[in-house]
């Protein structure tokens, strides 16, 4: 049949399906060849090199590390507005690590007593401590949120604000740290450490329970 035969409408839908043909044949194509996509996204990494700042050296002894996660439940409200024109509830995510430690850098003139002749040495540890909470920034996201109108249309004028859901998961995570006896695996751990450190040197280490350094 010619094209003479066809009516205006068929003609213009040969032509139209002939093209859409064509155009699934070269999206294919360039799903296979990612060379040749021109529209391909590129990024380019123009940050500068990290400077050195300061160098501080260490004198702590971090013994134990316990992973946490979070969720922080936060509402804002107006007064005497409804929900869906101002507010927000968000359900934020948060893992983070607290690790406990032993500052030998506290430890005084008297932390130390060496018997040369029993070949002992008394250690009077400092009291462990808990380290400020460590965020896992790849494992810590924004789960859901609800805003009302309002927010909405400020959200596209200003970039939205974590520091506030950041700082109230570090502070539950860091509370949550305190009761689960980190601090005391960490001076066992310790402990443990110096017990095998002296026994390489041919003295046995003991650890009186009180006058703690």
């Amino acid at each position: 049949m010619s094209d003479r035969t066809l009516g205006p409408l068929w003609r213009i839908g040969r032509a139209v399906a002939i093209v859409l043909v064509a155009v699934v044949a070269l999206l294919w194509l360039v799903s296979k060849i990612p060379q040749l996509n021109p529209f391909a996204t590129e990024t380019t990494d123009r940050s500068q090199p990290a400077l050195l700042q300061s160098v501080r050296d260490l004198s702590q002894y971090h013994a134990a590390e316990g992973d946490f996660q979070v969720i922080v439940d936060l509402e804002h409200d107006v007064a005497w507005v409804p929900d869906i024109i101002a507010g927000s509830h968000t359900l934020f995510v948060a893992r983070g690590a607290v690790s406990a430690y032993i500052d030998f850098d506290t430890l005084s003139d008297k932390a130390l007593t060496v018997d040369t002749e029993k070949k002992t040495v008394q250690v009077r540890l400092p009291a462990p401590k808990l380290a400020k909470p460590n965020i896992d920034q790849e494992n810590t996201y924004v789960y859901s949120q609800d805003r009302g109108v309002w927010d909405r249309v400020k959200s596209m004028f200003e970039p939205e604000d974590q520091r506030e859901f950041y700082v109230l998961a570090q502070k539950k995570i860091g509370d949550a740290a305190k009761d689960t006896g980190l601090t005391k695996r960490a001076e066992r751990n310790t402990r443990q450490m110096l017990t095998g450190l002296f026994a390489s040197l041919g003295y046995k280490a003991e650890f009186p329970t009180s006058d703690n350094a």
